[in-house]
C-alpha cells in the first residue's frame, strides 16, 4: 500500500478537507495539461471531477489498494479521459505532449497506467450493465453485494432456483456484450 492511500480514504469518506487537499495539490497540474492540449479551465475541472468520481467508485467497496503515487494515478486517469474527449472531438489536434510537466518514475507510471486501465474496464462493464434490461441489471447488481443469494432471491420476490438460472443467463448476456466491446477486443 502506498502512503498516498490516504487520498483514497478521503474520497471514500467524503472528507472535505482531504478532497480540498487533492484539489490544492493537483488541480493546477491537471488544468495545465488540459489547457496545453486544446482544452480550457472548464474542461479541466470536468475531467478532474470525473476522474475523482471514478476513483471513488473504484474504491467504494474498500478493497482498492493504491500501489503508486496518487498524483501519477490521477494524472494517468485524467490523461486517458482527456484523450478520449479529444478523439470524440476529432477536430482538435493535440498541440503539445500531454506528458509535459510531469515526471514520474517509470514503474509508478506503469502502475498508474494499469490502475487506470482497470478503472476504464470496470467503468465500461458497468455501462454495459446499465444498458441491459431492467430485470437483468437488477439481478446482477443485487448479486454483486455481500448478501447471500438466498436473501437476494427473497428480496426480489424470486425463488432461489429461478434467481440462479436468471443470473446465469444475464451474466452470459453481459459476457457477450463485454467480448464485443472494442476495449476488450484489443487484449
Amino acid at each position: 500500500m502506498h502512503p498516498d492511500q490516504r487520498f483514497i480514504t478521503c474520497l471514500q469518506q467524503n472528507d472535505s478537507r482531504g478532497i480540498a487537499e487533492i484539489y490544492r495539490l493537483y488541480a493546477s497540474k491537471i488544468s495545465r495539461m488540459i489547457r496545453y492540449n486544446s482544452g480550457d479551465e472548464a474542461d479541466a475541472a470536468d475531467i478532474m471531477q470525473e476522474a475523482l468520481v471514478d476513483i471513488y467508485r473504484m474504491s467504494a467497496d474498500g478493497r482498492f489498494v493504491l500501489t503508486c503515487p496518487f498524483e501519477a494515478f490521477l494524472v494517468t486517469i485524467c490523461k486517458r479521459k482527456w484523450l478520449n474527449v479529444l478523439k470524440k472531438r476529432a477536430s482538435s489536434p493535440v498541440t503539445k505532449s500531454i506528458d509535459d510537466g510531469f515526471n514520474f518514475d517509470k514503474d509508478d507510471e506503469a502502475e498508474a497506467g494499469r490502475h487506470a486501465e482497470q478503472l476504464e474496464r470496470e467503468h465500461t462493464v458497468m455501462q454495459l450493465l446499465a444498458n441491459m434490461g431492467d430485470r437483468c441489471r437488477e439481478i446482477i447488481q443485487a448479486c454483486m453485494g455481500k448478501e447471500h443469494q438466498e436473501q437476494v432471491a427473497e428480496r426480489l420476490g424470486l425463488t432461489y432456483a429461478y434467481l440462479r438460472k436468471k443470473k446465469s443467463e444475464c451474466m452470459g448476456k453481459l459476457g457477450q456484450l463485454v467480448k464485443k466491446h472494442p476495449l476488450f477486443k484489443r487484449n
